[in-house]
């Protein structure tokens, strides 16, 4: 089995690092001699507005509106530092995570916003950043420059030494604040991820609620008043639509267990992810082969996960993959619960391309987790996800 333990890191993804180790004639190259270009006009109208929104705000922070224009010069300069992170992320190719926004405290009133403003590392990172651009972005203006007229062989290394400096200087002084604040930045987005997905959740449970059992109920007691009238003066009518009626109450029951099913399973309540998957493998239209090997229960909440992430690879196994069979393992290694679906169909299955697998793929990283597919064409397809292990709290009676 493949085990997939480490995560990798969120500065910038190791192909932007293999790219920008090349150098050469490329389309990379004229990227980069685009920014470093630009460097000159842009830096300097970012140098003109800190300079201005600093000296203006300190200069007049003797009177009431000092402290407030500082603090909204501040909130420009974090807008000044997006829109650079943006122009490096297309030019150079340079994945910097967005900090955070500024924390909201209900309560602090006016007085509150400016001074966290003017406590914001981002917003002073930023304009100690619009400061030193100016005379470096005369340098590369000006190196640049003169290599593209006289130092032709020389140029592809010249700007790739320039801008690996360019890329040095945007991690280090337009990044979020520290691992704290690019946690806080990516929780938040989870947080919205979650909610999302348990909206849709009760959307579904009621549309099946209204479209399936509540209608056959509501046609069952109709069909039982209708007999209850009959009753008297025709008890063989009445007998066959108490009979009609025995038959809804069937399917509504049904329709109620699948229901339940799909919400929280017994199975798996009360035997676990081992006899649930078990029963999940059973209504695949390929034969499957379970494999479980936990040393205990997880917790209530990444078993519930674990289970509906096999149950949504298998009806894609069903639909889509054209296999004859499959498998799928669980186990733990060291603090994650790995699970990997196998199967032998026809592959191209591509998480960018499908929104069952791209909503999978979101709902695991809402709670910490990965998903990784590799599915060649003509097959196999491998899916592997990760979840960080919780133990099971013992139930206090």
């Amino acid at each position: 089995m493949t085990t997939y333990s480490d995560r990798p890191g969120p500065a910038s993804s190791s192909r932007t690092a293999a790219s920008a180790g090349r150098v050469g004639f490329g389309a990379a190259m004229w990227k980069e001699v685009a920014h470093l270009l630009a460097n000159l006009p842009l830096s300097l109208l970012a140098f003109v507005y800190v300079t201005v929104a600093v000296t203006v705000g300190v200069a007049l922070s003797v009177t009431v509106v000092g402290l407030p224009l500082l603090a909204a010069g501040l909130a420009g300069a974090r807008l000044v530092g997006r829109a650079e992170r943006a122009r490096a992320r297309g030019l150079l190719g340079v994945r910097v995570d967005e900090p955070s926004r500024l924390p909201h405290r209900p309560g602090g009133g006016a007085v509150g916003a400016v001074w966290t403003a003017l406590r914001d590392p981002v917003a002073w990172r930023t304009v100690l950043y619009g400061f030193v651009r100016l005379p470096w972005g005369v340098l590369t203006f000006a190196v640049t420059l003169v290599a593209l007229v006289a130092l032709w062989p020389a140029l592809p290394y010249l700007v790739r030494a320039m801008a690996n400096a360019d890329r040095a200087m945007v991690r280090g002084l337009l990044g979020p604040s520290d691992e704290l604040e690019r946690r806080v930045a990516e929780l938040e987005s989870d947080r919205g991820v979650v909610v999302d997905a348990a909206a849709a959740d009760l959307r579904r449970i009621e549309r099946d609620l209204h479209d399936g059992a509540q209608a056959r109920l509501v046609a069952l007691a109709m069909g039982l008043g209708l007999a209850k009238e009959k009753a008297a003066e025709d008890p063989d009518a009445a007998a066959r639509m108490v009979e009609e009626a025995h038959g809804e109450v069937k399917l509504a029951l049904q329709e109620l267990r699948n229901l339940a099913r799909g919400i929280h399973p017994a199975v798996l309540t009360d035997r676990g992810l081992d006899a649930a998957l078990s029963a999940v493998a059973s209504r695949c239209t390929v034969p499957v082969t379970v494999t479980v090997d936990l040393p205990e229960r997880p917790a209530e909440a990444t078993e519930g996960i674990a289970y509906f992430t096999v149950s949504e690879l298998l009806q894609n196994v069903s639909k889509h993959a054209r296999a004859t069979r499959a498998t799928v393992d669980v186990w733990r290694n060291g603090d994650r619960l790995l699970i990997q679906v196998t199967d032998d169909g026809c592959g191209g299955a591509d998480p960018a391309h499908g929104t069952g697998l791209a909503g999978l793929a979101e709902r695991l990283d809402a709670v910490d987790g990965l998903f990784d597919v590799y599915s060649p064409p003509g097959g196999p397809t491998t899916a592997t996800a990760e979840l960080p292990w919780r133990s099971r709290t013992p139930v206090r009676r």
